[in-house]
């Protein structure tokens, strides 16, 4: 079945960065779009970025653009998100997706 486990959360300064990732398993990784969500404290789930099944295209929310950046390796079945610029709104769970599966979720805290 469908595993996806996320990592690389964590506690951070406003301005800092953090790397996350998601390895995937049970299905065929190469082939899939995936995206990043997250859940900030007391709100809505809501979408972070995706990634076509060959990289060659992303998307971000507006709040994100131009911080985040997210990227694959399909030989290692991983797909990351790479955040600069941190800032105090982005505090939240972030969540791997794919096609109806969620990871477990990691915990990103920007704070001074």
């Amino acid at each position: 079945q469908v595993q996806l486990v996320e990592s690389g959360g964590g506690l951070v300064q406003p301005g800092g960065s953090l790397r996350l990732s998601c390895v995937a398993s049970g299905f065929t990784f190469s082939s899939a779009v995936m995206s990043w969500y997250r859940q900030a404290p007391g709100k809505g789930r809501e979408w972070v970025a995706g990634i076509s099944a060959l990289g060659d295209s992303t998307n971000y929310a507006g709040s994100v653009k131009g911080r985040f950046t997210i990227s694959r390796d399909n030989a290692k079945n991983t797909v990351y998100l790479q955040m600069n610029s941190l800032k105090l709104e982005d505090t939240a769970v972030y969540y791997c997706y794919y096609r109806g599966s969620w990871g477990q979720g990691t915990t990103v805290t920007v704070s001074s």
